[in-house]
């Protein structure tokens, strides 16, 4: 079977289960389709280990979903559509109001989780005689740390969260998506190149995919703005629009900037500035063009991450490093969150609950999925030859993805409607202290006349 023949029963399948769940379970599409399709996999598990599905059965749907090479389908196919569809809702004026936040979540936060998981991980394998290098567990740290804008687009978004709650989960998650892919191509050089990097060819390596995807693209941005307001056949605009992901990520790669940025930057330009220039038709066909490719697209991903579980073999030390990384993962989060506002906080005022949301609702979804397929297999463990480095990060990865998609992005909901309630009490207040300042001024003036 191939990539194709699978891509269209798997898009299938998640439009059944979308309609299913329609009717009757009322959950978040992209929460229903994991679910389904990990209770998919593991009744398919369950069925052949007891024996009732013969081997090569059991093997036509491993290669079925192995014919989806991942990390290609994602990171050199869908993400550049998923990113370039997320960046269009986001308002540049929300943007710039919280610059700041989100240039130090999606930064520094990042960097600071990389290796606080890193040198945990390590510490903790080492306790329990598990001989991995330091520079792998700093890999994982590197492609488990930034949000995932798909998963967090597909799920927070759509609750309507406070405006700079949303904003900032919304805008680290797009930005520190391409940072954290410069971090883990940076420490992907140092673990795997045949030459010893130095410190400036590092730093070279990162400021020319970081910078370098901002500013390619801004340049996408311009030319496909002025392609488009050109234009008078909104047709040929929605052909312009999808060349951008498509020509414009082949280019990025081509010239070794960051992609995923590159696609960020050009959708936050045609988001903003080109739709106001055209006609309000062809804004509205722009919008609804690339809500139904985000729809199709997030379903087929998470439908395919679901079914990725009857591809794993299992040992039992992997038990043990799922085990220790859910919990440290979300530990993580919270310390670079939490350190974050120690310093927002003395600068403006927030909704309590900002804290609890951008942790909880940090989730982590395809993109370290992804990230962590395309580490090479070979690299065995200390004790044991049978088990590999790639084997225990990529177990470690699935576990929170999975975990953060289901668990986290099912439960949220209640924090973000006591958030909207606090908010709400917040903006009563910031009212009535406006209200009393007019008063008092009116009444002093009233005075000195």
């Amino acid at each position: 079977m191939s990539a194709y023949d699978t891509v269209c029963i798997m898009a299938a399948i998640a439009v059944f289960i979308s309609m299913i769940n329609h009717r009757i379970g009322k959950f978040q599409p992209t929460i229903a389709i994991t679910a389904w399709s990990i209770a998919i996999s593991l009744i398919l598990l369950i069925l052949s280990k007891l024996g009732y599905i013969p081997r090569n059965d059991e093997h036509e749907v491993i290669q079925m979903v192995q014919a989806v090479n991942f990390d290609d389908f994602l990171l050199k196919g869908v993400l550049g559509f998923l990113l370039f569809a997320g960046a269009l809702n986001i308002k540049l004026p929300h943007l710039k109001d919280q610059k700041f936040e989100i240039t130090f979540l999606a930064l520094i936060g990042t960097l600071f989780s990389t290796f606080f998981i890193g040198i945990v991980l390590w510490a903790l394998f080492k306790l329990l005689t598990i001989d991995i290098d330091f520079i792998y567990c700093c890999l994982f740290g590197a492609l488990i740390s930034p949000t995932d804008p798909i998963a967090v687009l597909a799920i927070v978004k759509k609750l309507n969260a406070p405006q700079r709650i949303s904003t900032q989960i919304e805008g680290e998650s797009l930005f520190n998506d391409g940072v954290g892919l410069v971090i883990f191509v940076t420490l992907f050089e140092i673990a795997f190149s045949k030459t010893a990097p130095t410190i400036s060819s590092t730093a070279l390596l990162f400021v020319r995919e970081a910078l370098g995807g901002i500013a390619f693209g801004a340049v996408i941005g311009v030319v496909f703005h002025f392609l488009i307001k050109s234009s008078h056949d909104n047709m040929f605009r929605l052909i312009l629009t999808i060349l951008i992901p498509t020509f414009g990520y082949v280019v990025s790669e081509h010239i070794e900037v960051s992609a995923p940025l590159a696609m960020v930057v050009a959708g936050i330009i045609i988001g903003n500035w080109t739709r106001n220039t055209i006609s309000k038709e062809a804004s509205h066909q722009i919008s609804h063009l690339w809500e139904l490719a985000d729809e199709i697209l997030n379903a087929v991903l998470f439908l395919l991450i679901g079914l990725m579980m009857v591809t794993f073999t299992f040992h039992a030390i992997d038990i043990v490093a799922v085990v220790i990384a859910i919990p440290l993962v979300l530990l993580s989060r919270y310390l670079s969150v939490k350190s974050a506002y120690q310093i927002f906080n003395r600068y403006r005022t927030y909704n309590p609950l900002s804290i609890k949301i951008l942790t909880w609702g940090g989730l982590r979804g395809g993109l370290a999925l992804a990230m962590a397929m395309a580490i090479p297999s070979g690299i065995p463990i200390g004790f044991s030859p049978d088990i590999d480095v790639k084997e225990i990060i990529v177990l470690m990865t699935y576990s929170v993805v999975i975990f953060s998609i289901i668990i986290q992005g099912s439960t949220i909901t209640p924090m973000i409607h006591k958030a909207k309630e606090e908010q709400a009490k917040m903006d009563q207040t910031a009212t009535n202290a406006t209200s009393e300042i007019a008063a008092s001024n009116t009444t002093t003036e009233t005075t000195n006349n």
